[in-house]
């Protein structure tokens, strides 16, 4: 067998199927949209087998992009699942025959409790099709399946349905990035616009600062203890006089100068740059990296400015951002 032939044989017959959907496009599916849009309850999608897989799916787009939504497997709905059905709900069932036997005992529960149907299937005067009050068809000429058994054109098309749901009503909803960030806490898009430097900031006993009357070897001890690589000096209003980093330490030893007879303000960058505790933690990362000479720390001020604490650029690295 020519691997890359059958390959390429299944890609083109999907393609296929998916450009199949468009002449299928009509009213049905705008009420659809407008009912979700509309409900003033929850999206209930629901299937089995590998149409289940596809529905699960659907559910997951829908909750991450503004639609109230959730998964119900229809054979766990036989058993008491259904429950979670309510009269403001709309049920999104997904079913390629449309015949299957879990789906058909479960929608006229549905629409008896008071939830409306809609139905994604391929078949669209099957058994599911009438127990629904709206029809989505998705033919299809084959499945790429050598057997024309296993559902791989048909779970294709439900799930292009699926997204174009969900993506038409993210942009009915008006669903901006801040939104996205919202519902993605843990993804690299919802850290790098909900994090602020106070979050991920060396603060209290790790915030490396010395006062600026102290002398040198006690300012390199505290460098080395905290292990930032620097440290804020601060007056007796726990302001921000200036910043010592490592290049400093380093700049004093290269011009071959006995740091330990100077003071911390031979030493010291008295017009460090800074951030403020409440700004978002990737503009830190930002200001540090892209400098003509990027800095690895920034000293943080409250908004009376006092300094409250230390980023450093691996803090902001861990976090994934």
């Amino acid at each position: 067998m020519d691997v890359l032939a059958e390959i390429q044989r299944v890609i083109d017959l999907e393609t296929r199927t998916i450009n199949a959907l468009k002449p299928t496009l009509g009213p049905a599916y705008e009420e659809a949209v407008r009912w979700i849009f509309d409900c003033q309850g929850k999206v209930v999608v629901t299937g089995v087998g590998k149409s289940g897989v596809i529905a699960q799916k659907i559910a997951a787009t829908m909750v991450s992009t503004g639609t109230p939504a959730l998964f119900l497997h229809s054979a766990d709905g036989l058993h008491g699942g259904v429950g979670i059905i309510k009269k403001d709900d709309i049920v999104l069932a997904v079913g390629k025959s449309g015949e299957s036997d879990e789906l058909l005992a479960i929608l006229p529960v549905a629409r008896k409790i008071g939830a409306k149907v809609i139905s994604i299937t391929a078949q669209p005067h099957s058994s599911m099709a009438k127990h629904s009050d709206l029809v989505l068809p998705t033919p299809i000429e084959e499945e790429a399946c050598p057997l024309n058994m296993a559902p791989t054109c048909s779970t294709t098309a439900a799930l292009v349905v699926g997204d174009a749901l969900a993506v038409t009503l993210m942009k009915l909803r008006d669903f901006q990035p801040d939104d996205f960030a919202i519902n993605h806490p843990g993804g690299q898009l919802g850290k790098r616009l909900l994090l602020t430097v106070g979050d991920l900031m060396r603060s209290s006993e790790a915030n490396p600062v010395v006062h600026g009357a102290r002398d040198v070897r006690f300012m390199l001890t505290e460098m080395t203890r905290q292990r930032a690589g620097a440290v804020s000096i601060i007056d007796d209003e726990h302001r921000l006089l200036g910043l010592v980093t490592d290049y400093d330490v380093r700049r004093v030893l290269e011009a071959q100068k006995d740091v330990f007879a100077l003071t911390i303000q031979d030493i010291m960058n008295a017009t460090p740059e800074f951030v403020f505790e409440d700004e978002n933690a990737y503009a830190a990362l930002e200001k540090m990296e892209k400098r003509e000479k990027p800095i690895s720390v920034l000293p943080v001020l409250n908004r009376q400015e006092k300094v409250v604490g230390m980023i450093h650029l691996h803090d902001l690295v861990a976090r994934g951002l």
